[in-house]
């Protein structure tokens, strides 16, 4: 068994081993019969060390796999002392050079490594990679040359080539990339067009313009070529020429919107203002100008009506004339009500437009956000809840219209409907999702589980709100009190509770609740420090009523019985539980 083991490791050692293979061809021997010569090159190492070699390396990529890269990097060096000229040994450690941020040992490494297997693409193209990153574009070049040269086949290597030569300017090497990467892919029109970009960049004008010209008189009946011919002649100072081949477009494809664009770009550079304006008009009206265009051309009308005298109502007359022209065009009505918000118009102009746009794009996100927007801050909720609804359908994943739902509902006393929202909308989170709207979610559904006398969900509720958002002082504050009154835990109460009064210390509310918990703790002087707060920055005359009779128990408990009257009386003026609070002055009066 130990010889049949040493045969296997000595076969995966041989693997390692370079054959080389040398042709000898003179140029005048075509006749005679060719003759091969084989060298074999002779193993490096002994069989016995070969396989020592072979368990070190693997052994480095199985401590390397598993995460033990101070392992991995100590075994890789040991493997090159054993042989000095394994290629893939200086492959991976110029990874760790580099990792350790020894930028010259890696490149050294890797240089080592791409020289004894030039034959090994991932060796070369690593390192030609790596001399792109450093900017040396020459020394690139020569690696993806040389790739080139053994992979004739691979465009992806002559693609970068150009680029290369490209970066560096040698465009006549450029110019023969091209017309090596067509020879594998086969010549068509980009490389074509991509010929004409490197004449350009050579100056070479003349060729520029004669290998466009040809393409374009190769495809008689594609009109393509024949404006991008003459947007090259504009670009080159030669208008007339240009302005020809445009009109030859227009007589034949008098709706060609590439050919009407560049005929406007002409009137614009021959100062022919009234002609260029007729032009765009004629583009903006036009039923197959592509959508693209379209848009592009009326942000330069606004921007050219914003450079002169910002006269909107011009603006206003083209947009309804575009609306007109293409009724069912949401693109159009959306441009609309964009430039009706940039020029702040009536608030009931905007909603007009906005509603026009719904009709025709009811999964326009935005647009229905800015009537929701509109109709929350008049607090009319029937409206909100009638639009955010139909935007859980059109936007199902767009969280926001299900809180908008929801709150809509719950105003409108409808939990059910609230909770429904609410809940569906919680299917919607995941990791991307905003912290203090996932929040929110859960504190309305807390608040209306308790409503309903489920304390159990309320607690769960809240507690999801305070993991997505531990400082919702709102649920904080809530979740204590409910804590307090309904016997839950008081220490875990105070805690929350004394979050939000950090927070906002001239918050009354926060100050009562945590007051009233400390009463219920039996820590009665603190609690009384902080009802005193609690009153000397309540300014809400119902909250009040709760506030004074907190105060009369605290100051009860702390010793002042005849405070804790007082308050209690303040409390029944201000609207307080009549029957609560009379028993409890009735019992106090008598004693005192």
């Amino acid at each position: 068994m130990k010889h049949s083991r040493m045969k296997i490791l000595t076969a995966i050692g041989a693997m390692t081993i370079t054959f080389g293979m040398g042709l000898a061809m003179p140029v005048d021997a075509k006749d005679r019969p060719t003759t091969v010569r084989k060298t074999v090159v002779a193993p490096r190492l002994s069989d016995t060390d070969q396989l020592q070699y072979n368990y070190t390396f693997l052994e480095a990529v199985r401590q390397q796999n598993a995460g033990h890269y101070a392992a991995a990097f100590d075994l890789v060096r040991r493997c090159l002392m054993m042989d000095p000229q394994a290629a893939e040994a200086h492959f991976m450690l110029s990874a760790y050079w580099a990792q350790m941020d020894k930028d010259s040992l890696a490149l050294k490494s890797l240089e080592r490594a791409a020289m004894l297997r030039p034959d090994n693409d991932t060796y070369q193209e690593r390192l030609a990679m790596t001399y792109i990153g450093m900017g040396n574009y020459a020394k690139a070049t020569e690696v993806y040359e040389r790739l080139a040269e053994v992979n004739r086949g691979r465009s992806d290597v002559l693609g970068i080539l150009v680029q290369l030569y490209k970066q560096q300017k040698d465009y006549n090497r450029m110019l023969a990339a091209i017309n090596r990467l067509a020879s594998v892919e086969g010549d068509d029109d980009q490389f074509v067009l991509a010929r004409m970009s490197a004449y350009e960049l050579m100056g070479d004008t003349k060729n520029a313009y004669r290998t466009l010209k040809e393409l374009g008189e190769s495809r008689p009946n594609d009109y393509n070529y024949t404006i991008m011919l003459g947007n090259w002649l504009m670009q080159n100072k030669r208008q007339d020429e240009a302005r020809k081949l445009f009109e030859q477009v227009l007589k034949a494809e008098p709706d060609n919107a590439y050919a009407q664009s560049s005929m406007y770009d002409y009137y614009r550079a021959a100062g022919q203002d009234s002609l260029a304006r007729q032009m765009m008009e004629r583009i903006l009206l036009a039923k197959n100008t592509p959508s693209d265009n379209r848009i592009q051309f009326l942000r330069q009308a606004i921007q050219e009506n914003e450079s002169k005298d910002g006269d909107s109502t011009q603006i206003i007359r083209l947009l309804d004339r575009m609306q007109q022209a293409l009724p069912k065009d949401a693109a159009v009505v959306e441009m609309k009500a964009a430039y009706y918000s940039l020029k702040k118009m009536p608030e009931a102009e905007t909603n007009r437009v906005l509603r026009q746009l719904l009709e025709l794009a009811p999964d326009n996100g935005n647009a229905r956000f800015q009537l929701i927007q509109s109709q929350w801050a008049k607090e009319d909720w029937k409206a909100v809840a009638e639009l955010s609804e139909p935007g859980m359908l059109y936007n199902p994943d767009e969280m926001a219209f299900y809180y908008f739902t929801g709150l809509a509902r719950y105003y409108q006393k409808d939990d059910r409907g609230a909770l429904d929202a609410l809940q569906r909308g919680t299917r919607e989170i995941n990791h991307k999702s905003d912290p203090k709207l996932v929040s929110d979610f859960y504190a309305i559904m807390g608040e209306i589980y308790h409503n309903q006398g489920n304390k159990a969900r309320a607690y769960a509720a809240f507690d999801s709100c305070l993991q997505w958002k531990p400082d919702h002082y709102m649920t904080l504050n809530n979740y204590a009190y409910f804590l307090s009154i309904e016997g839950g835990d008081l220490k875990k109460a105070e805690q929350m509770s004394a979050k939000t009064v950090v927070a906002e210390p001239k918050n009354s509310i926060y100050l009562d609740t945590y007051a009233w918990i400390l009463f219920k703790l039996e820590r009665y002087a603190e609690a009384k420090i902080y009802i005193d707060r609690a009153l000397q920055n309540d300014s809400d005359s119902t909250l009040s009523a709760d506030v004074l009779e907190h105060a009369g128990d605290i100051y009860l408990k702390a010793g002042d019985k005849v405070g804790a009257v007082v308050y209690w009386q303040k409390a029944l003026d201000a609207g307080g539980d009549a029957a609560a609070l009379n028993k409890k002055i009735g019992i106090y009066r008598k004693r005192k």
